[in-house]
Order: C-alpha cells, then sequence, then structure tokens
C-alpha cells in the first residue's frame, strides 16, 4: 500500500501568495469563484442600468407630464444619461470580451465607484438636498450594500473600493460649495454621509465569507480525487469528513490538519513539520496489521494543510460504546484487547510508539462478515526512529512539552523523560482496559494536573473493586500489571502482553457469533449490507473534493 501514496508538494510561492504570508488578505480566489463572480458583475451591473433608465424615464418624461410643477434638471439628466451608456458598456463588455474572470472582477471595482461618483454627482449638483431634508439618505449606501451582496471581491479590495464610494459623496458637496453652488451645512451633509461608511464596513463580511469559501475549494481540489460529503467531527487538531473517490466510489475518512495547530511558527519550523508529517505518514502507512486503521493518501494543500485519507469505518470508538451501553463483560473486554494488542506489536516491531492510546482512538466496528473488529486510529503522535543528528521532537511536539491524553498518560511522560518507549504504550492500554472493565478513569481528579499527579504517585484500585460484573483474577492481575509504574515491572511490549492475554483462558467465551448477535440487538444499523446502487457520487454539494490538475505531485 505504501508504494501507492503520493504526497502533493506545496506550491510555489508567488508575489501574490509571499504577500499573503506576510499578513496581507489579497489572497486570490479560486478560478471558479471568480468565474461566478464574474456572472454576478453581469446581473449588479444589469441591476445598475435598469436603475439609471427607470431614473432618467421618471425625470425626463413621466413626472414631466405627471405633474405640471415639474422642471427637468439639465444636470441630472445628463448624469442619468451617462448612467445608463456606462452601465450599458459594462454589460456589453462583460458580455464579450475575453478577459481573464480576475481581470473583470478588478474592472466591476471602477464601475462601484463610478456609479458611486455619478450618484455623488446628482446629490451635491443636480438634486443638492433641502434644509428640511436632514434624514436623507443617499443611494451611495444601497449602492454599496447592493455590490457586496452580489458580487464581493477579497476583503482588501472591496474595502478599498467601498471607501473610496462612501467618500465621494462629501467630495462632492465640498467641490459644490467651491464651485458656488448651493451647498448644505456640514452637519446636515455628516448626516446624509455617515450610512455611507457604516455600509463600507459591513461590505467586508460578504468579502470574508467569500475568502473562506475559496479558501476550502483551494484546499478540496488539492487533495486528488475525492468529494467531501459530510463533516464527521471536529477538534483541536483539525476536521474529519466523510469523502468519496469520484471513480471508484469508494468511501473514505479525510483528515484535514491545520499547520497553526502543529506550532509551525515560522517558513523554518513549517518545513521541520512537513518534513515530519511525511516521515511519520510513511510509517503509519507501512504497519500492516489489520486492526490499524488502512492511510489510502496523504499530502498537504497549496494551504500548508496536511491530509489523512483513511478508511472509514461503521461502529463506535470505545469510549461512545461504554458510555451508551456501559462497562463491557470481560469476556469481550479481552477479545477487543488482544486486538489492539496486534495493531501496537506491528508498531512496535516497527520501533513505533503511538503515545494516544485511549478509548476514543480505538474503534470497535463491523468489517465484512467479522462483527467486534478493532482498529486502532490516529497515529498523529507516533513516535518515529530519528536519526542520530536529529531532533527527538515528532510531528505534533514541536515546542509543545507534554503530549497525549492525562486519563491515559504513563508516569514517564509525565515527568517528561526523554527515553519514551512501547511500555507507554502499555500502560496507556491498561487505563483503557480499566475503562472498559469498569466504565470508570483509573484515577478521578478536579484538574488534569491532579490526575497527572495521581498517574505518578498513587497505586490503583482493582477494576473488580470498582464494578458489580465479575472479572477474573488473571484479568485483574494483566490490568494492573500493565499500570505498574515503574515500566520496568510491565510488560516489555504489545507482543508480550499479547501472548499474555491469549494465555487468559477463562476470558474465551466471547467470540465470533457473541459479537454477531450482540451487535444485531443493539446496533442493527450496521449490520444490514451496503449496496453500490446507495452510494450517490454526483450530488453537487458534495463535489467540493475534485482532482486538481494544476496540483504537483510526486509518489513517495
Amino acid at each position: 500500500m505504501a508504494n501507492n501514496l503520493k504526497l502533493i508538494c506545496p506550491a510555489q510561492e508567488t508575489p501574490v501568495q509571499g504577500a499573503r504570508d506576510k499578513g496581507s488578505v489579497l489572497t486570490p480566489l479560486p478560478r471558479e469563484l471568480l468565474s461566478e463572480q464574474a456572472r454576478r458583475v453581469a446581473v449588479f451591473s444589469a441591476a445598475a442600468l435598469a436603475v439609471w433608465t427607470i431614473a432618467l424615464l421618471l425625470d425626463g418624461v413621466v413626472l414631466p407630464i405627471a405633474s405640471d410643477t415639474w422642471i427637468r434638471n439639465g444636470r441630472g439628466l445628463m448624469l442619468e444619461c451617462l448612467g445608463v451608456l456606462g452601465s450599458a458598456s459594462m454589460c456589453l463588455y462583460l458580455a464579450r470580451s475575453n478577459a481573464t474572470p480576475e481581470r473583470k472582477s478588478n474592472i466591476s471595482l471602477g464601475f462601484l465607484v463610478m456609479n458611486a461618483a455619478a450618484v455623488a454627482m446628482m446629490n451635491a449638483w443636480a438634486f443638492p438636498p433641502l434644509p428640511e431634508e436632514l434624514m436623507r439618505l443617499s443611494w451611495t449606501t444601497i449602492l454599496i450594500l447592493a455590490y457586496a451582496m452580489i458580487a464581493p471581491s477579497t476583503p482588501r479590495r472591496m474595502l478599498i473600493a467601498s471607501l473610496t464610494a462612501a467618500s465621494l459623496d462629501p467630495l462632492a458637496f465640498w467641490g459644490a460649495s467651491l464651485m458656488g453652488l448651493p451647498s448644505p451645512p456640514a452637519v446636515q451633509v455628516f448626516v446624509i454621509c455617515w450610512p455611507n461608511y457604516v455600509c463600507a464596513a459591513i461590505a467586508i463580511v460578504p468579502a470574508q465569507v467569500l475568502q473562506r469559501l475559496g479558501r476550502r475549494l483551494r484546499e478540496a481540489q488539492a487533495l486528488g480525487s475525492y468529494q467531501l460529503v459530510e463533516l464527521l467531527g471536529h477538534g483541536g487538531m483539525g476536521e474529519v469528513w466523510r469523502a468519496q473517490h469520484h471513480l471508484l466510489a469508494r468511501s473514505a475518512a479525510i483528515k484535514l490538519v491545520r499547520p497553526e495547530v502543529l506550532g509551525a511558527r515560522n517558513d523554518a519550523e513549517a518545513k521541520v513539520v512537513l518534513g515530519r508529517f511525511e516521515r511519520e505518514a510513511q510509517a503509519t502507512a507501512a504497519l500492516s496489521s489489520p486492526h490499524t486503521i488502512s492511510l489510502f493518501d496523504f499530502g498537504v494543500t497549496n494551504e500548508g494543510t496536511f491530509y489523512y485519507v483513511m478508511e472509514l469505518l461503521k461502529g463506535r470508538d470505545l469510549e461512545s460504546l461504554v458510555r451508551e451501553f456501559g462497562p463491557v463483560p470481560a469476556d469481550r473486554a479481552m477479545y477487543l484487547l488482544r486486538q489492539v494488542c496486534h495493531s501496537l506489536a506491528d508498531a512496535h516491531a516497527r520501533g513505533l510508539v503511538h503515545r494516544d492510546i485511549k478509548p476514543a482512538n480505538i474503534y470497535v466496528c463491523r468489517m465484512g462478515l467479522e462483527y467486534d473488529f478493532i482498529k486502532v486510529l490516529d497515529f498523529g503522535l507516533v513516535k518515529v526512529p530519528e536519526r542520530v543528528d536529529a531532533p527527538t521532537q515528532t510531528l505534533l511536539t514541536v515546542d509543545h512539552g507534554t503530549t497525549g491524553t492525562p486519563a491515559y498518560m504513563a508516569p514517564e511522560i509525565i515527568l517528561g523523560e526523554a527515553d519514551v518507549d512501547s511500555r507507554a504504550d502499555v500502560y496507556a492500554l491498561g487505563c483503557v482496559a480499566y475503562f472498559l472493565l469498569t466504565g470508570q478513569l483509573v484515577f478521578d481528579a478536579d484538574t488534569s494536573m491532579k490526575m497527572l499527579m495521581q498517574h505518578v504517585n498513587e497505586r490503583p484500585v482493582p477494576p473488580s473493586r470498582r464494578t458489580e460484573l465479575p472479572i477474573p483474577r488473571e484479568l485483574d492481575d494483566l490490568t494492573l500489571a500493565c499500570l505498574e509504574k515503574d515500566p520496568n515491572r510491565r510488560p516489555q511490549s504489545a507482543e508480550e502482553l499479547f501472548n499474555m492475554a491469549q494465555g487468559c483462558r477463562s476470558c474465551d467465551a466471547w467470540n465470533r457469533d457473541s459479537a454477531r448477535q450482540w451487535w444485531h440487538t443493539h446496533m442493527p444499523e450496521h449490520t444490514s449490507p451496503l449496496s453500490l446502487s446507495t452510494v450517490d457520487v454526483k450530488k453537487p454539494w458534495a463535489a467540493l473534493l475534485r482532482h486538481s490538475s494544476r496540483a504537483a505531485a510526486r509518489p513517495t
């Protein structure tokens, strides 16, 4: 499987991308969004043409006929004619021009400012406000909001264009006063113009929404031939999506990990993190135990987001299983723990340490005809054997200190010992066994620090004394052996623990038939076969993850 993996290379830095890395918000939108925006600009231009045309007809034809007192305003009619001609020209340009969508988007910002200039001159030169019109509202406010809703650009460009448009009204009033034309007092000008600036600030919101959508679309396009279908969950490390391969109709789970949560604060650390991500993903893919999550693809998007493409599982993680159905019988607990040992033994034999074994990272599922089939997940904290001259930190330990989950953390990790090995996983697995058998953590505490200190200093109560379910003595002893404070007194690897578990003959009552019967009784939704006809890979809302021909890829 490892030979089929591919790592998408980061895109070369462009001037715009470099500006973005320095904090700029001028991130280019994907071509798909720019093309859609060009179509929306055409709608905005057509709407502007209709408004200017109606205004011209009202002022030049309808009102003079309907009212004997209405006098045609020459300046107003001239500006309205210019508005009609400008809007018609813009509509014609958008319809016939072969310019790029980005160029059309940029020109549309100039069209926004042009309309705002015409409105400002109408307000100041053609139809100045009367003294009693203190609450008069400029059409510039509507213009800015309409453009922001229909065809927003990038946040910075939108802010600049909106502020420019908002400022044209006060500038026009100031120009009118310099020319000796009737001009309202400064207070009235302020009351008329301040809503323009409020709308200019509001206009940034849809631009930011579009920017985030563009970022997600770029990430999706860089993730290969998969379609995001449904968000399965999110946490401190990132998001997990259910996805489908758009050619094979194969379901998968995609985990997205943001670079900022990995502690990369600059380009140098980002390169270190990238190298470790690639090395650790390859190490995970090399694992061959059927009880280890299968890794289909991995890579890095142009935005620097790490992603894993994994097999999609149906069932429950052990934490959810116990929370929903209560502690499991000793026979079933042993049945599950042996499978976890099988996965970890494979990793330990290759020099890998998981370092985050906990019930939430162990999944019990149905695989074909097998029920209660275990999959060990999330090797994101895996410790990979380093070169002698390489730093000892791993992917998620760049300047982070202690890693893992307090309730399942071995004393040597808590104490910060550098030489953490497979025995830390054995300790965590003892905590998992304790939770399975009792439904309780090994130690209960008000704070994480108190819990960590209990793991270091206090001896655990045997699980058989914290549950009403019968627990054989040898399983009690096995669990406590894993929870020894001194690593030298524990089973020295998952393989040794697996052999010890195989020797617990008093816990052999649970088998495939027992598991099948339990699943049919308690989780029947996962027992019916899934036919290919039920997989729909053509839903438009699911077509976010498509292959990008522009993404550079190389085999690993």
